[in-house]
């Protein structure tokens, strides 16, 4: 998908002069539509996916549930807030573009406006307990149901990552016609070398502070999950090897098998860096002011929050983000639309570190639990 989104934009960028006005229109009004129907349809995917989360975790001891929760919770907060000092620096940069007046952009052919028939934060809420309720008390329905949600949200996502270059094209187009996308090209490097440098030397702190002397050995053991993840872009697809490598690190090797299938799509430090700050260099790029921190605060919870409601597949971090970002931070939808062509061209560096970042908890967890509660961990 990178590599495709790269071939688009090099593409729109050699021919948006030779396209006819109605259709450069009628193409942005497409981007737009199909970005209305995925906030639309956001809420039952994000429901789905917390139900499923929350059941899966629910199936455990109560105290294992909390703690894991808790962990990750934790450490997907000190990621996004750790993610504010760096943005604030990326913030600083030299990403102000030439905006053109308001009106006087590319047009669309038509606006779809459906509905808002739910509030995200409370379909995060309902999923969530409803899943740990029903997994507790009615685990076969919770088994049933989840499997159901899983396989409709699956089937969704993986069509609809046909329609993502669709989604991108227009608003490509759009950002060509109003000159800005030349801009954006020049500005970028220097964030994703920033985004790069942050993340990998949080992760080698991570393990570090886990395994001490072992570092250079634990890291190395890691490598095949990592580069897994690179290439494939999904945490889930290299979780064979992310499981295989951490049990190589880990004092006690039972706990690689029960924490990373748990934490495998909602402990994403990758993203947990990579979106706040593309969401400040992109703030700073149209002109917005800068969050205040409180602001960014309030966004940090409802981040981490919707982490465990990220689908399993390359985009879908940034996808399940884009009401977060549009009702915290002020995104409009040319925001949306670059901060979700940027996330995925970066996606296999995203990827890469939230490999790392789940081996780095495991061993942290690892080096908290030892060789004192091995049973515990058995039991999830």
């Amino acid at each position: 998908m990178p590599f495709i989104l790269l071939g688009l934009i090099a593409l729109a960028g050699l021919t948006h002069s030779w396209i006819p006005l109605p259709i450069k229109s009628v193409l942005y009004a497409t981007s737009l539509s199909l970005k209305s129907i995925i906030l639309f349809i956001l809420p039952f995917l994000i429901f789905g996916l917390l139900f499923k989360t929350a059941a899966q975790l629910s199936k455990s001891a109560s105290k294992v549930i909390l703690f894991l929760i808790g962990g990750i919770c934790l450490s997907n907060f000190i990621s996004t807030m750790i993610s504010y000092t760096v943005g604030t620096a990326a913030y600083q940069l030299d990403l102000s573009m030439e905006l053109i007046e308001l009106g006087a952009g590319l047009a669309p052919a038509w606006i779809l406006t459906l509905p808002k028939w739910i509030g995200n934060g409370q379909a995060m809420l309902s999923g969530l307990v409803l899943g740990i309720v029903l997994g507790r008390w009615k685990p076969v329905w919770a088994e049933f149901l989840s499997s159901r949600i899983e396989k409709g949200i699956m089937a969704f996502f993986k069509k609809f990552l046909y329609v993502i270059p669709l989604f991108i094209l227009g608003f490509v187009i759009q950002m060509y016609h109003d000159q800005v996308m030349g801009q954006i090209i020049r500005s970028y490097g220097l964030v994703f070398a920033l985004i790069s440098g942050a993340v990998f030397a949080y992760i080698a702190l991570i393990y570090f502070t886990a395994v001490g002397k072992r570092f250079f050995e634990c890291l190395k053991n890691m490598m095949p999950a990592a580069i897994a993840g690179f290439g494939s872009m999904s945490s889930a697809a290299s979780m064979p090897l992310t499981i295989l490598g951490t049990e190589k690190n880990a004092q006690n090797p039972d706990l690689a098998r029960s924490v990373i299938p748990a934490t495998v799509n909602i402990h994403l430090i990758g993203d947990c860096f990579a979106i706040p700050i593309f969401a400040f260099a992109v703030l700073k790029s149209f002109g917005v002011a800068e969050p205040a921190f409180f602001s960014y605060l309030v966004f940090a919870a409802y981040f981490v929050l919707a982490k465990f409601s990220v689908a399993a597949v390359p985009g879908g971090g940034i996808l399940v983000m884009l009401p977060v970002l549009e009702s915290y931070l002020g995104f409009d939808p040319a925001m949306l639309s670059l901060i979700t062509a940027l996330y995925i061209l970066f996606d296999p560096v995203i990827t890469c570190a939230n490999v790392l970042g789940n081996g780095g908890f495991a061993m942290v967890v690892d080096r908290i639990v030892g060789k004192k509660k091995p049973v515990l961990f058995q039991a999830s």
